[in-house]
């Protein structure tokens, strides 16, 4: 869901170093360890050993770190290099549309469309927002987040659409990023849920976490979870099937409203990740309530609101976005269910 950084979107696993080993043969005996370690490992130049071995990435059969790439090695002798993964290139420039909501020297606020990943990661080198940024900012974008993500000071997920605020500058970086870690920010989201929650509004308070039985997913967890509060108000109902839910993040951890609303057996419609794909019960099956609902293929989430002081100016600034064609089809689609009663099920 909304992610506030440096807290970890879309749940990557981080590049993990890879660990390689050589043995000495006879011919390498006597000879500078650089060179037989550049030798006997392909892509590692001798200028790279060179640079692992100051770094104390390279060590004896004993696990010793090697201190000089300049020792003289025997025959026999063992040698495990790790090597990090390779610094995050930068992203290039591409013309990617954007809907701008508000733009100043400091900041720019989008309203991001469903299916956009915010930056460069694992199974998404390109395409993102990130680049697009860079296409309408140039150079004119906060260091702060590093070489992968300029001007990135928070995340929403790639299929959930809605506002989204990034950093011109590191001044402006740093005010917006204080004002996330105070939970001051105003962010209130859409959901078109299963079910009908009960109270129809209140606070759900539920520490989150990665789910130990499954790497892209997110879970309420006893132990080992970080606190999590979102405010909800049932906007609309369905006839007890489904409810339109304006959700108000107090934190913002990863996936953080579908987390708390499956928790309570209410998963967003349309989130296969967390429960969502159900079916609308008899008399509606054969229906086009059914049909718009089975046919939405994204979380039914948007970020509608974004409130905040101008980390320049002082100002309090605050932005709406209207519901996207898709949610808000499907939410017209929905309106002959108000009358409905009928209890949802699942799968």
């Amino acid at each position: 869901m909304d992610d506030d950084l440096p807290e970890t979107e879309t749940i990557a696993e981080p590049d993990p170093v890879s660990r390689r080993e050589v043995r000495a043969d006879d011919a390498a005996a006597g000879r500078r360890l650089d060179a037989v370690l550049a030798a006997a490992l392909d892509g590692l130049s001798r200028t790279r050993i060179q640079a692992l071995v100051k770094q104390g990435a390279v060590k004896d059969g004993d696990g010793r770190t090697v201190g000089s790439p300049s020792l003289k090695v025997a025959a026999g002798q063992w040698f495990t290099v790790d090597v990090p993964p390779p610094a995050p290139a930068r992203p290039a420039p591409q013309a990617i549309p954007l809907e701008i909501a508000f733009e100043d020297d400091h900041l720019i606020v989008i309203d991001k469309p469903a299916g956009l990943v915010v930056h460069p990661g694992p199974g998404s080198p390109d395409g993102t927002l990130v680049n697009a940024l860079l296409a309408h900012c140039g150079d004119s974008l906060s260091g702060i987040g590093g070489v992968a993500r300029p001007g990135i000071v928070h995340r929403i997920d790639k299929d959930t659409s809605g506002l989204l605020v990034a950093a011109k500058t590191d001044a402006a970086h740093a005010g917006l990023a204080a004002q996330f870690a105070e939970h001051s920010i105003e962010r209130r989201y859409t959901a078109l849920a299963w079910g009908e929650p009960r109270p129809l509004a209140g606070r759900i308070d539920a520490a989150i976490g990665r789910d130990p039985g499954h790497r892209t997913k997110m879970a309420v967890r006893r132990d080992g979870g970080r606190a999590a509060r979102t405010y909800y108000t049932v906007t609309d109902r369905y006839g007890g099937l489904l409810s339109l839910i304006d959700c108000r993040l107090a934190t913002g951890r990863t996936h953080q409203i579908r987390v708390h609303l499956a928790h309570r057996g209410h998963p967003l419609v349309g989130d296969y990740l967390y429960g969502g794909r159900r079916h609308l019960p008899q008399p509606w099956r054969e229906t086009p309530q059914a049909a718009a609902v089975e046919s939405f293929r994204r979380q039914a989430l948007h970020a509608a609101r974004l409130g905040f002081v101008h980390p320049v100016t002082g100002e309090a600034l605050a932005f709406g976005a209207a519901l996207p064609q898709d949610i808000a089809a499907l939410v017209s689609a929905l309106k002959p269910l108000r009358n409905a009663g009928q209890p949802v099920t699942g799968q």
